[in-house]
């Protein structure tokens, strides 16, 4: 048994070695996507346009403008002289932010008043206008507060106390900058690793089978369970060598640490590409060409990429769809790979995320050699 697993391994790694385009597919397309989805995807936002129209004409208004002309949060992109000019720039998708200074802004301020500043925000891209409003609150607490400690010297008279203040001193955990990159990277080699590993196996038996191979191999004493492993035994080394690959990457370029254990991630990993691998040698035992293949394998991964909270919160999903993310391996794995990487957790924290991979992977497996078996017949 063992022999005829050896060989059926041999013969794969020969397919790969003479596949010139599948060795450049396996080594220069990840490293180009780690570096594109690296830059791409984050939380945070840069430059955001923004149109500016100053009503008051004081130097309390042209303060508060001029806070948001130096953040790198916001680009300012228009200084309009009326409000509906502002309201037009939004319109035309010339800016996404416009502040409105109204007149009597600094008079309402030297009174002690309320002064109210209307801010407009285009709200197509929900995520970026809900992030944006949180900058332009913060620019505004900033010249609140800087103004009524400003006022209060100018105007209290004999000795000067400070005044009392109850201040927020937040302390992140495991990532203390906020960096969004040390969240999606770790993300990123996961859903890469996904997407590569079922896209070879999709291809493993329906390309033999399209090709006419698969019958003259089984006519051999090779049985079908046989065939299977040595069918997943090269993708699954090579499936950790593109995690090595990806995750150097993604570490040395963008500066993520890693603080784990070594041993636990590959765990970790090697369950994962258990869990792949059937999911893909399932997709290659439905399927008779390589054209159903890919589209299902186009059909299978991008739910598993949506439903697997690298970019959406799994408990901000419905109950339905919470739900069908349990038999989801990719879910497992993000938590697994950020755990290690950020937190440094082990097994007493992760063994349950490691048991399920494990049940994914065997499940997955044991149905693909006997949808084997049934095609066979």
């Amino acid at each position: 048994m063992p022999e005829r697993i050896l060989q059926v391994v041999i013969k794969e790694f020969l397919e790969l070695w003479r596949d010139r385009w599948s060795r450049f597919r396996l080594l220069v397309p990840p490293i180009i996507q780690m570096l594109i989805f690296g830059y791409a995807a984050t939380f945070e936002v840069f430059g955001v346009s923004t149109a500016v129209v100053d009503l008051d004409h004081s130097q309390e208004s042209r303060e508060l403008v001029a806070g948001f002309g130096s953040s790198e949060r916001f680009h300012v992109v228009e200084v309009a002289t009326t409000s509906q000019a502002v309201e037009a720039a939004i319109e035309q998708s010339d800016a996404t932010v416009a502040l409105v200074v109204h007149a009597g802004f600094a008079e309402k301020l030297r009174k002690g008043q309320p002064a109210p500043v209307q801010v407009l925000v285009d709200g197509t891209n929900s995520n970026t206008a809900l992030i944006a409003l949180s900058y332009v609150g913060e620019i505004v607490q900033r010249f609140s507060a800087a103004y009524q400690l400003d006022l209060a010297e100018r105007v209290l008279p004999g000795p000067k106390t400070a005044p009392v203040e109850v201040t927020l001193e937040a302390r992140p955990w495991y990532n203390p900058d906020l960096n969004s990159r040390w969240f999606f990277v770790p993300g990123v080699i996961g859903t890469l690793t996904l997407t590569i590993v079922v896209n070879l196996t999709a291809f493993a038996i329906v390309r033999e089978r399209e090709v006419g191979t698969l019958e003259q191999i089984m006519v051999t004493p090779i049985r079908p369970l046989e065939f299977v492993l040595g069918k997943t035994a090269p993708f699954f080394l090579v499936g950790l060598g593109e995690v090595m690959l990806i995750a150097l990457t993604g570490t040395i370029w963008f500066g993520v640490p890693f603080v784990g254990n070594p041993l636990v991630l590959l765990l970790g990993t090697s369950l994962f590409l258990l869990s792949t691998l059937g999911l893909g040698l399932l997709i290659s035992t439905i399927c008779t060409t390589q054209q159903q293949a890919f589209a299902s394998n186009f059909f299978v991964v991008n739910p598993l990429f949506t439903l697997s909270g690298f970019s959406f919160p799994i408990s901000s999903m419905p109950g339905a769809l919470q739900a069908i993310t349990y038999v989801n391996p990719l879910r497992y794995y993000l938590i697994i790979i950020r755990g290690t990487f950020l937190k440094g957790v082990g097994l007493d924290v992760l063994w349950p995320d490691m048991l399920a991979l494990a049940a994914l992977g065997i499940g997955l497996l044991g149905l693909s050699v006997v949808r084997f078996r049934k095609s066979l017949d």
